[in-house]
């Protein structure tokens, strides 16, 4: 019997495919690449027209001579890499490095299932050599950016990591948006609101067509209103229909997932890929909105028999997006008859949900509604009062998705001519709103739009920003603002002041310190690296290689060069044009200069400078402060602290503060986190509580200290260490005892052996499995 070897990316997969193809077929993972540039250096050969060195990496090493003892005994090697251009690279990287031919099959399916499988491997192809060099093309140039930006980046900008290529212009987006708020000034405006009603005692919620700028203009409407008659001047009735939205790609899954189920793009990802793996999906990593015939044709038979043939309406999508792959296909189920699949999660599930019904609504007819409007005539006023309302008359695809009933807005019946009567009206004022933050999701759909990303990208770029502590996702609360309403009761205009909350914001994205200066320092001395139309173009030269036989080469030469003495001019700026020094004012006490920048241990607020007799004083920002939007105000704040609350009860002096790691209690030389009270509010009474516990915690888990040394062994999560006595980034050394003292008893350790182990003069011994392994190998 003929031997056949099918490689795939994912072990998950190997099991199922090798069930649908039955004997004769083998079926392995290659976990992933198996090979990639050293990490040690670049692996570019500048002086070779880019050519890359690649090596297999130590942990793939034992899988790639797997591969190659099956390779030797198998008849037929199949490629069977996911479809996408990653995917067609580890293809290439296989066929490199097991030596096999240049025919070798390579199949490519969308779907795990039976049939997709067997199809896929009765009718193979070879490795597209232009997919892979686009793949290449795109590695290789960011490649070429994070070895030779990061360097300067460490030297210039403290806190900075990195810059990516395409995370740069993600950062960009965030840092410009978070400018516009902070620029936008809130212009007021007054609404009218009012409740009428007819003969029937029916009410009918209405607004006027028109807002006032002032107080005074409201109030004046207000007046004129009592005694005013009110009557329907106009009823303005049409048809309108709402039609569905194609099926499911990337981008809009990770937008849909985030905003219905709270989802973050990373987590969405994750769960789409599972559900692929378990063959209950199509790949999701597209940007195509096709659907093959056998799911067009099994969405009508499903719509049909739940339904009705009045709810079916066959639609084919086509993207606007011009390098969008049209040979893929939407995310879908694979198998249109399970509306839901038993065993899975209750995340898996959900998602699951999301995907079947997005795309049996796709293929469903439109929903049919009436819109009505009413106006209302002012007898005394050129302004008029607008009454709307919807009514569903046939729900269309709405019956499988997005609908709820209780969104009908119906009105009363009413005729032109019909007198109303005021119940009730309010003028409130409220105020101009800067543009939203970025959630993940629209940030998604951002970049989507702007064509700075790929389906396959754009998890990475979102997740890799909050990594690398650019970006971070925050839930922060409002603030209170006040508010003027004015009110008509008992035929008399009633002006007051309320209160609301403005600002809150959950699960939305900012930048922090860091991303600021790095921002400014790409925009000044590298343009072209968070230009968005670069990048976008960018993004285009490398879909050109794929599909216009365009040299990969010439791409990478055409952004290099000018890269290059870009990042040559950077080496030449002085560090104190990167630290991102604002002067806010004068300190009201001293009249020294308040100022604000970042360093080595983030941003961080100054009184006075160097040049001063009196050295400056310091202080940090709190979480949520930014370099940007910091006032005078809030700086001198700072230097409040720390707040000296009382004594314990053996007369230590107890302090409150802000620190790198948060709010603090401190007395002696020893501290208490603070969680549920500000350094600003916390009580000496409250302290004390704080104190007593963490000194019973700390009893509990001592298991031995020495006179005269902070040094101590403590009891852990993860088994006895010894605890040079110094707090996180002052010092702070932890040494486990079984590593370094192996068995003996941590009550049984001298100070002597504390220090050495501390020092480094004590080497870690090795433990028993890898001696094992050492002598198995002997």
């Amino acid at each position: 019997m003929s031997t056949n070897l099918v490689i795939v990316e994912s072990p998950a997969k190997a099991k199922t495919i090798e069930n649908f193809l039955g004997k004769g077929f083998t079926v392995k993972s290659s976990i992933g690449h198996i090979r990639d540039m050293p990490k040690k250096d670049m692996g570019i050969d500048l002086d070779n027209n880019f050519q890359p060195t690649y090596i297999v990496s130590n942990d793939k090493k034992k899988v790639v001579a797997e591969l190659r003892r099956l390779v030797k005994s198998a008849d037929t090697v199949y490629l069977a890499t996911d479809e996408d251009r990653e995917g067609e690279a580890i293809a290439w990287h296989l066929l490199e490095s097991l030596k096999l031919p240049s025919d070798t099959p390579r199949i490519v399916f969308n779907e795990i299932t039976k049939q997709a499988i067997t199809d896929a491997v009765a009718s193979p192809r070879t490795v597209d050599l232009h997919l892979v060099d686009a793949q290449q093309a795109r590695r290789i140039i960011d490649r070429l950016v994070g070895f030779e930006i990061s360097p300067v980046l460490w030297r210039k900008i403290s806190g900075a990591r990195s810059a990516g290529r395409v995370q740069s212009p993600v950062v960009r987006l965030v840092v410009e948006r978070e400018r516009e708020i902070t620029k936008h000034v809130p212009k007021c405006s007054f609404k009218v609101k009012a409740e009428l009603v007819n003969n029937f005692e029916e009410i009918i919620n209405v607004q006027l067509d028109k807002e006032f700028s002032t107080n005074f203009e409201a109030s004046e409407f207000l007046d004129a209103l009592i005694g005013a008659e009110l009557t329907v001047s106009n009823i303005d009735e049409k048809p309108s229909k709402r039609s569905p939205k194609p099926p499911f790609i990337t981008s809009t899954l990770q937008q849909e997932a985030s905003q219905k189920l709270g989802f973050s793009v990373k987590q969405t990802m994750s769960i789409a890929q599972h559900l692929y793996r378990d063959g209950a999906i199509t790949y999701m990593r597209t940007d195509s909105f096709n659907l093959s015939e056998i799911a067009i044709d099994e969405a009508r038979t499903q719509i049909i028999e739940q339904f009705g043939l009045d709810y079916h309406n066959l639609r084919r999508y086509k993207t606007k997006n011009a390098s969008a792959q049209e040979a893929h296909e939407a995310i879908r189920p694979t198998d249109l008859t399970k509306p839901n699949i038993f065993g899975l999660d209750e995340q898996s599930s959900k998602l699951y949900s999301l995907i079947y019904k997005r795309t049996l609504a796709s293929q469903m007819s439109d929903a049919k509604l009436q819109k009505t409007k009413i106006y209302t005539n002012i007898s005394n006023r050129e302004e008029s009062f607008v009454a709307s309302g919807e009514v569903l008359l046939f729900p269309g695809f709405l019956g499988v998705y997005d609908y709820m009933s209780t969104d009908d807005k119906l009105l009363p019946k009413l005729s032109s001519g019909d007198r109303l009567e005021l119940s009730s009206c309010s003028s409130r004022e409220s105020f101009s709103r800067p543009k939203s933050r970025y959630s993940e999701a629209s940030l998604v759909k951002q970049i989507e739009q702007m064509g700075i990303g790929r389906p396959s990208t754009f998890a990475s770029m979102v997740t890799t920003v909050q990594d690398r502590n650019y970006i971070s996702k925050e839930t922060r609360d409002g603030r209170e603002r006040k508010y003027k309403l004015l009110e008509i009761i008992d035929n008399k205009v009633v002006e007051s002041v309320a209160t609301e909350n403005t600002g809150a914001e959950k699960n939305k994205l900012f930048p922090t310190n860091v991303a600021y200066m790095l921002n400014d320092f790409l925009v000044k001395n590298f343009n072209n690296i968070v230009d968005y139309e670069f990048t976008a173009n960018l993004e285009m030269s490398f879909d050109k290689i794929a599909t216009e036989n365009v040299a990969w080469q010439s791409v990478v030469k055409d952004f290099y060069h000018p890269f290059h003495e870009q990042i040559e001019l950077a080496k030449e700026i002085s560090r104190d044009e990167t630290h991102g020094k604002r002067i806010l004012g004068d300190d009201t006490k001293t009249g020294k200069p308040v100022s604000v920048r970042f360093g080595r241990y983030g941003a961080f607020a100054q009184i006075g400078t160097q040049d001063d007799e009196e050295k400056p004083v310091f202080a940090s920002l709190r979480s949520g402060q930014d370099i940007e939007s910091i006032t005078l105000e809030d700086a001198l704040e700072l230097f409040n602290m720390p707040r000296h609350i009382g004594e314990t009860l053996d007369g230590q002096k107890v302090k409150a503060n802000y620190g790198r790691f948060g709010p603090y209690i401190q007395y002696g030389n020893k501290y208490v986190s603070l969680k549920e009270h500000t350094p600003e509010e916390v009580t000496i009474e409250v302290a004390l509580l704080l104190i007593e516990a963490k000194e019973k915690f700390d009893a509990e888990r001592t298991i031995k200290t020495f006179e005269g040394s902070d040094i101590q062994v403590l009891n852990g999560r993860f088994g006895p260490y010894i605890w040079n006595g110094k707090k996180r980034g002052k010092g702070q050394k932890n040494i486990t005892i079984k590593k370094f003292f192996g068995d003996k008893q941590p009550d049984d350790l001298t100070i002597e052996e504390c220090k050495k182990a501390i020092s480094g003069k004590i080497k870690a011994k090795a433990s028993k499995r890898k001696k094992t392994k050492a002598s198995n190998k002997s």
